[in-house]
């Protein structure tokens, strides 16, 4: 199973401010939609929160919420006490490929632990104030595709569409797009 992140971020990292996007870029919501639907979503509690009630579960995927609370419920969702146990939970289902979607911490894990094979980045060309940050990427990611978008009169800011593959002997490489 691949382990995707998908993850706007400003140029200086900023992915949220005091609970929300610090922007609004319509076609960035409509890549995520398109990127990740029909598959597993995992993500942390406080990031569930912060979707919009009408939003929750996020239609045509399969909603994984961790939380260290066990009595916590997040209607339309499978909840789970790890990321280790979401993974699990997607792999049981026969998952291809699940996406991380957020917030801070469950990213910084994942990708502390060496768990994520891809990063979906739209990297918003702007230095914005937030307080929720994308961890930096350290050495071994390649780029293998990229997609430029002006700032037009829906998108304040432009930003840039990338597809960032971890490193991997040439016999482990993940094919960027399964046929």
């Amino acid at each position: 199973m691949i382990v995707s992140a998908i993850v706007a971020a400003s140029a200086n990292g900023v992915i949220g401010r005091e609970g929300d996007l610090p922007w609004h870029l319509p076609d960035d919501m409509a890549y995520f939609q398109r990127t990740t639907r029909g598959h597993c979503v995992i993500t942390g509690r406080r990031n569930w929160e912060s979707i919009p009630p009408r939003y929750r579960p996020l239609k045509g995927r399969t909603n994984i919420v961790v939380s260290r609370n066990p009595a916590y419920v997040a209607p339309g969702a499978a909840v789970v006490g790890s990321l280790e146990a979401a993974l699990e939970h997607a792999r049981s289902l026969g998952e291809l490929e699940v996406f991380v979607i957020g917030g801070g911490q469950l990213y910084r894990e994942a990708l502390d632990a060496g768990l994520v094979d891809r990063v979906h980045l739209t990297r918003v060309h702007a230095v914005l104030e937030g307080d929720t940050h994308f961890p930096a990427l350290g050495p071994g990611w390649r780029e293998v595709w990229r997609q430029e978008h002006p700032a037009d009169e829906r998108h304040a800011h432009a930003f840039t569409f990338l597809l960032l593959e971890r490193e991997a002997p040439e016999r482990e490489r993940i094919e960027p797009f399964p046929r």
